[in-house]
């Protein structure tokens, strides 16, 4: 019986001469295979680490100028550049895949829409990649603000919606669903916004816009009653 029960277990011996067999007989398709997976191994490490790294310095000293012209408001400057000098524009094309290549497509997003170029300001914001808990968020709520512009409310919505929504915070959350239900009474959707302005007050009840929250409920509510 116990002879029977070891015929039918695993043979260690058996499995083992099987692999080498397999190796032996495929040697060369499992080096090119190893060898393919090392080249792509180093090559991801030097575009990491020596590519991009270099690209980084690159965009940092050239965000800089771009920067100031933001804070200065020179608007088309900052975009375009000033001929020495690229713009948020030329950055977050060509060192898009470095940090300061991906907060330049914030800045560009952000100049764009304080141009009222607002389907340009979507499109830059769109492509920036949120490396942290705030900037995410306002992303979000800018991209709403635009599509307010465009007088697309119901995805305006839903915009400022993940706004509060993402990572929430006391401090970009409370702003966001100001904005959310703002866009709610601008579509005439009162009670919703009354219900936002009441999850305000409940979620943040420190903050600011928590204080101002009943005297929006109760326009939301008399506006709701009078339609």
């Amino acid at each position: 019986m116990a002879e029977n029960k070891q015929d039918q277990g695993f043979d260690v011996s058996e499995a083992l001469g099987r692999t080498e067999h397999f190796v032996n007989q495929n040697k060369k398709s499992l080096g090119i295979i190893i060898g393919a997976l090392i080249v792509a191994i180093g090559g991801y490490l030097f575009y990491q680490n020596v590519y991009v790294s270099g690209k980084e310095k690159e965009a940092q000293v050239l965000l800089f100028h771009a920067e100031q012209y933001m804070d200065k408001d020179s608007l088309k400057l900052a975009i375009n550049g000033d001929g020495n000098n690229p713009g948020f524009e030329e950055i977050a094309s060509e060192y898009g895949m470095a940090p300061s290549g991906n907060l330049s497509k914030y800045y560009l997003g952000m100049a764009y829409l304080h141009s009222h170029d607002y389907e340009k300001a979507i499109e830059a914001l769109k492509s920036y990649n949120a490396k942290d808990h705030i900037t995410g968020a306002i992303v979000l709520g800018a991209i709403g603000d635009a599509l307010m512009e465009l007088k697309e409310t119901d995805e305006a919505i839903s915009y400022y919606k993940k706004a509060a929504q993402e990572n929430a915070n006391n401090y970009t959350s409370p702003l966001m669903m100001m904005k959310w239900a703002g866009a709610l009474e601008s579509a005439g959707k009162y009670m919703d916004a009354s219900g936002v302005y009441e999850q305000l007050k409940k979620d943040y009840p420190g903050t600011n816009e928590a204080a101002q929250a009943d005297k929006y409920i109760a326009r939301a509510k008399a506006f709701a009653s009078n339609s």
